[in-house]
């Protein structure tokens, strides 16, 4: 790392990569799949991103640190909410994805499949609602 100017760069981008799960390294530590950050034209610290799995493990914990507690004890509305923002967030593009958020939640796969459905139909519903409006407006 380099000067002051480095080390506030690095102070700036840690949050980020610590919401990421992902885990700062020397530059010349870094791995060919390792993002290598520069600033003022010095590389400065290089990004390790952890797998998927292990990012979707990252953003259950941290919505369970958010709900103040496990994402199990959640009422059903809460964890739609929760299977909504984890489906934003692209946790069932991840293999075993659904499984893995079913098991967070303690509902059946079955349950997950019926929350994204709910919310997919609210979706439909909203943009159909804001349609009309614009033809009645």
């Amino acid at each position: 790392m380099t000067g002051a100017g480095g080390a506030a760069f690095v102070a700036a981008v840690k949050p980020l990569v610590d919401a990421m799960g992902g885990e700062l390294v020397p530059p010349g530590e870094a791995g060919p799949d390792d993002v290598v950050l520069a600033w003022e034209g010095a590389d400065v610290i290089a990004v390790r991103l952890p797998q998927l799995a292990d990012s979707l493990d990252h953003i259950l914990a941290a919505l369970e640190r958010g709900h103040g507690k496990p994402l199990a004890e959640l009422d059903r509305k809460a964890k739609q909410e929760t299977v909504r923002t984890l489906e934003a967030r692209g946790a069932f593009s991840v293999r075993h994805g659904v499984e893995t958020v079913a098991s967070a939640l303690g509902v059946s796969r079955f349950t997950v499949y019926n929350y994204l459905n709910y919310a997919n139909e609210q979706r439909a519903k909203a943009r159909a609602g804001d349609e009309q409006t614009r033809q009645d407006g």
